[in-house]
């Protein structure tokens, strides 16, 4: 029976951060093979604010510790009261199967964020096209219900590739938005067909022919890509041959930067051949109470890490947000990929994973 005294209106709740942390899950729902959306709630009677787009990282807590992940937001922030994800399990999902097989109505998991800047809030334009392949829909798929929900009339093209008929995400959706919001396009393309369903539309890979099909006035439109990484660099090298103006076009990825080395604490020979040590920065870990040297080169995650302190982190290169901590004193060189909001830096905080000290550090972990 649904306990109708849960309701609250927004001006009595208090917006949900990753401070507060713990998500219920209220529902889970097969959209394609091996696909699910998992629905989450607030254990704390607080409403869900982000933008179309962005991403969350969910800390699930499998038999060999705590696992981070990290995954678009397929709901729209104009239905506040509750969030969801639409995961893809692959062959090697590790993860996502952990979800598949344990996650249920009632089971609880930690969350941080949102984070990102994939949105069509930070790149107003008249006129989109959302461009995806498989689970890249997720975040394509955000904002078209939010446009369905704030802004039905806006012009949008929608492209979705996939392998066959059944495995086009979120499919009946779309075709039922389609007949709502008069601006709406879209279009499938599928690589193969299929013994479950015929199919009379776009058969094939995107490409600099197609597109003009589906999008005739591509080059009017704010683009918006998601998928595999070889499909995304198909579909920026298709459009910079085409004479496109990149300035507007946006890709999602999760794909890190070549990892740096970090020179070892006592890497640095001497005169006579002795290795000498490298200089080091005390960080003090407050919550923990512990402190520690920071060797020359390494970041503050990198030094909580060896030193028996837990920071949460997932992308681990300035994206997710996941390791953000607040810096009581100090001074860092922080290199970032949108992981962190200017109005938070100015608050303090800093993302471990990618700050380094410049002075001596007190930090809240």
């Amino acid at each position: 029976m649904t306990d109708l005294g849960l309701y609250r209106h927004l001006d009595q709740m208090a917006p949900w951060n990753d401070r507060l942390q713990v998500l219920e899950v209220i529902g889970v729902s097969d959209e394609a093979p091996d696909v699910k959306t998992f629905t989450f709630r607030s254990d704390n009677q607080t409403w869900f604010r982000y933008k179309p787009g962005q991403f969350v990282t969910l800390e699930l807590p499998t038999p060999d510790g705590p696992l981070m992940r990290t995954y678009t937001l397929s709901s729209s922030p104009s239905r506040p009261f509750s969030i969801a994800v639409t995961v893809k399990a692959q062959a090697g999902s590790i993860g996502t199967r952990w979800m598949f097989d344990h996650l249920v109505p009632g089971s609880h998991v930690k969350a941080y964020g949102p984070s990102g800047d994939f949105s069509l809030h930070s790149h107003p334009a008249a006129k989109y096209l959302f461009i995806s392949a498989g689970s890249g829909v997720t975040p394509m798929m955000s904002m078209l219900r939010w446009l369905n929900d704030c802004a039905p009339w806006t012009d949008v093209g929608f492209v979705n590739c996939a392998r066959r008929p059944e495995e086009i995400i979120f499919r009946k959706e779309l075709e039922l938005l389609g007949g709502h919001m008069p601006g709406l396009s879209l279009g499938f393309m599928i690589e193969e067909r299929s013994s479950r369903e015929g199919w009379y539309g776009h058969m094939g890979r995107i490409d600099a022919i197609r597109l003009p099909l589906l999008a005739p006035d591509f080059r009017e439109r704010e683009i918006f890509c998601c998928g595999p990484d070889p499909f995304m660099r198909a579909v920026r090298g298709m459009l910079e041959a085409a004479g496109f103006d990149m300035t507007k076009y946006h890709q999602e990825s999760f794909a890190a930067p070549a990892v740096e080395e970090v020179p070892a604490p006592f890497a640095s020979p001497g005169q006579d051949g002795i290795a000498v040590p490298v200089e080091a920065t005390p960080i003090r870990f407050a919550l923990s109470d512990v402190d520690a040297e920071c060797v020359a080169g390494q970041t503050v995650l990198q030094t909580a890490r060896s030193s028996g302190v837990r920071i949460p982190a997932a992308c681990e290169f300035g994206l997710c947000g996941t390791c953000k901590v607040k810096k009581v004193s100090g001074a860092v060189e922080m290199s970032h990929n949108g992981g962190i909001l200017d109005h938070e830096i100015d608050d303090g905080f800093i993302l471990a994973c990618c700050s380094k000290p410049l002075s001596a550090l007190e930090i809240e972990a």
